[in-house]
């Protein structure tokens, strides 16, 4: 092979060699580049548990009157029918505390009116007022089951259930203290429905609504 056949297959293996280090150089900056671009700090906005629709929350506000200041003896209005406040029964569950006040409104149907302090649904959340009137509903006889009840032709489903100690106050038919059975229920809608019991006296059951932020009005004080 001549000198000149020499020359030219060296200066084809050399540009060979300098075309392969520009592609690795390439790559090693393109490799780098994308590692260094920062990750997408775009996340899945997961939307926080709305309530139950019974959930309603009456909160406590300046400009309507403190459920939590009603008092046996006081008149009072809920969403425009009045009923004066018989007795109250101060009930406690491992810490938990809440006030189930007896309305007289002149008919014959007893209604409760619970007053709660809960605390929030998410950790973190602060504490908020629960409000609920509660209907008498005829039992026929029925005894809370632990499985799912139909009651008027719809389907509850348990949600809690438990015996708290209670104090009664005034006039509620109940001794002035002892133990109180409960069972609660909801349905797909959000309706609640909650069987009690004075240990020793039949099941009774009632309706939950909730009540809304200044549905209620002391129209006067038992004082």
């Amino acid at each position: 092979m001549s000198v000149t056949s020499w020359v030219v297959l060296g200066l084809s293996i050399a540009t060979v060699l300098l075309l392969l280090v520009a592609f690795v150089a390439t790559m090693r900056q393109d490799r780098r580049g994308r590692s260094a671009t920062p990750p997408s700090t775009e996340s899945v906005v997961v939307p926080s548990p709305m309530p139950a629709p019974v959930s309603a929350f009456a909160h406590a506000g300046t400009d309507y009157d403190d459920p939590r200041e009603i008092r046996v003896g006081d008149r009072v209005e809920v969403h425009g029918a009045r009923s004066r406040v018989r007795g109250a029964l101060h009930v406690s569950l491992q810490g938990q505390q809440w006030t189930e006040f007896l309305l007289d409104d002149g008919s014959r149907v007893a209604r409760w009116l619970t007053v709660e302090v809960r605390q929030g649904l998410v950790s973190g959340d602060p504490p908020h007022l629960e409000v609920l009137v509660w209907t008498e509903v005829p039992t026929q006889g029925m005894i809370p089951a632990k499985s799912m009840i139909i009651m008027e032709g719809v389907e509850f489903f348990p949600v809690d259930r438990g015996t708290a100690a209670f104090r009664s106050e005034g006039d509620t038919g109940h001794p002035d203290r002892g133990l109180l059975d409960f069972a609660d229920y909801r349905a797909a809608d959000g309706r609640l429905l909650s069987f009690e019991r004075v240990q020793g006296a039949p099941w009774t059951a009632a309706y939950a609504q909730p009540l809304p932020p200044g549905s209620i009005a002391i129209v006067s004080t038992g004082k």
